[in-house]
Formats: C-alpha cells, structure tokens, sequence
C-alpha cells in the first residue's frame, strides 16, 4: 500500500503518542510505501530542532529516512499550484498540508494523519482520502 503521511502522524510516532504506533506498524510492513512531502518533513524537523536542537533532528530525520519513509521533494508547478488552490478554499488550512493533500491527490491515495482539526471537514468534503491513526 501506498500513503502519504503528514508531520503530525510522523510527530505522533516520534513523542510515542497516540496512534504512533500506527505509523510504526505502517513502516515495519515492508509491503508499505510510505512517503512524506520535504515541506511536511520540514515541520517534523523545525519541531524536533526547537525540542532538541539541530544535530538531534537532524539525526532523527535521517533514522525516520532510514526507517523506510520516502521524501518527495518535488515541487513541479501542478503540485504547488494545487497547493495553492487547496489553500485559496480552505484559507484555514496550513499551507504545509495543502501539499500532503495536493501529494496524496497526485498519487491517488489517502493522507493518514492524527490532525482530526484540519481534516475531518476536509474529508466530508471528500478533497482527499483521509485515514486518521487515531
């Protein structure tokens, strides 16, 4: 199975919070592909840097790197401009997860995510598959 993972799934795996060991099944499974956008990383990374500082979240990114997670750094003008619609209708949602929508919509799978505020209206909605890990 292919999936999209936002920061907030990866976060989730990484505090061992709720729903964490989700994500962790989902990498041990090797039948997986799990990928996250390098905005989305990006947020996972700025997190880590204000808990633990630059050498820790660096290290981190690369054992969640090494853990099976796949890093889409594409950033072609359909996929941002995507993006930039996804946001222009829904202004609330943040721009780093127009991107995991806009991903999982190009690759016509769901986005597994704990972040029930941002995306359970945009699953009614049905702007893309949701999963949510807990």
């Amino acid at each position: 199975m292919i999936l999209v993972l936002d920061a907030c799934a990866l976060i989730a795996l990484l505090r061992r919070e709720p729903g964490g060991e989700v994500v962790d099944s989902l990498l041990s499974d090797k039948n997986n592909t799990c990928i996250v956008h390098a905005v989305n990383l990006c947020e996972v990374y700025y997190d880590l840097v204000r808990r633990a500082g630059e050498d820790r979240a660096k290290e981190v990114i690369d054992r969640l790197v090494m853990a099976g997670i796949f890093v889409r750094e594409d950033l072609d003008t359909d996929l941002w401009q995507d993006a930039g619609n996804i946001k222009a209708l829904h202004s609330r949602v943040s721009l780093a997860d127009c991107m995991c929508i806009a991903l999982a919509n190009r690759l016509g799978v769901e986005v597994w995510t704990c972040d029930h505020h941002e995306f359970e209206a945009l699953a009614r909605k049905k702007l893309c598959g949701v999963r949510f890990i807990r």
